[in-house]
């Protein structure tokens, strides 16, 4: 019966966590502040090259495909710096909501009270470390994209205004 209901609540706070990261305001989320700023040791995401990130990480579930209310979590053919800062403030709530499934694994040891359940919370906490890696790995080059992007546009913009007062 305690398997049952690990599972169940695996389950229950894993659809809830969907809803609640749909529901958090995305003000709240800056990609500059803690704890979603590269750390130093980060080297802007490039620690996870060692860990071969590249190559898994497409492999691993993504809500986005199944959830058709989530942003994908791709950079279109021809993207602008909004959609790109929308894209960085979702990697944001991924690594939240994440951390958020890792800080209630403690409950399934509730079912167990015993190493089984110190073990499925451990293995719960492990199941989405994963995903927040992928997070702050993406973050740094989807910044700097946008960075480049906003660069664009501006010079674009300014283009545009001097081409119609020459006018």
């Amino acid at each position: 019966m305690a398997f049952l209901y690990s599972v169940l609540y695996v389950v229950v706070i894993g659809v809830a966590s969907h809803y609640i990261g749909e529901a958090l305001p995305r003000r709240w989320f800056r990609y500059d502040r803690f704890p979603y700023r590269s750390w130093r040791w980060e080297k802007d995401g490039k620690i996870y090259d060692k860990l071969h990130i590249r190559v898994w990480k497409d492999h691993m579930p993504d809500m986005s495909r199944v959830m058709k209310d989530m942003v994908p979590k791709r950079v279109g053919k021809c993207p602008t710096a909004a959609e790109v800062h929308r894209l960085v403030q979702e990697t944001c709530v991924a690594e939240i909501v994440h951390i958020g499934l890792c800080l209630c694994s403690p409950v399934i040891w509730l079912f167990w009270c015993n190493w089984v359940g110190v073990l499925l919370c451990g293995i719960f906490v492990v199941c989405n470390i994963p995903f927040m890696m992928i997070q702050r790995y993406n973050r740094p080059p989807l910044v700097l994209l946008a960075q480049r992007l906003e660069a664009r546009e501006e010079r674009r913009r300014r283009k545009a205004a001097e081409s119609e007062t020459a006018n």
